[in-house]
C-alpha cells in the first residue's frame, strides 16, 4: 500500500473501459467522459489526456475518490502507481 504523502499519479486502460461513469461521479477533477463514450483522467489544466497509458498525478486531497474509483470500477480500467518508480499499488495490476 502507498505510504501517506507518497506521490501517486493515475491512468485508464481505455481499451477495458465500459463508459460507466462512476470514477467520474467519485473525482470529477480527476476523470471525465469523453464524446467517444469512455472516461479519461485530466491533469490541473483540466485537460484530457488521451494517449494510451498518460497519467495525471493523484491530488492528496482527492486520493480516497482514486482509490474508490479504482476499487468500484466495473471495467476494472483505473491504474493508480507510485510515480517513483511506477508500481501499481491500486487498480487491476496491484498486488
Amino acid at each position: 500500500m502507498a505510504g501517506t504523502g507518497e506521490a501517486l499519479e493515475v491512468w485508464i486502460d481505455q481499451d477495458l473501459c465500459t463508459g460507466d461513469g462512476i470514477c467520474a461521479q467519485y473525482a470529477p477533477e480527476v476523470f471525465e467522459l469523453d464524446i467517444d463514450g469512455l472516461a479519461y483522467v485530466k491533469g490541473a489544466d483540466d485537460e484530457l489526456r488521451q494517449q494510451p497509458g498518460e497519467s495525471v498525478p493523484v491530488p492528496l486531497t482527492l486520493l480516497q475518490d482514486v482509490v474508490d474509483s479504482a476499487k468500484d470500477c466495473p471495467g476494472d480500467c483505473i491504474h493508480v502507481r507510485r510515480a517513483a518508480d511506477g508500481v501499481e499499488v491500486y487498480g487491476p495490476d496491484a498486488d
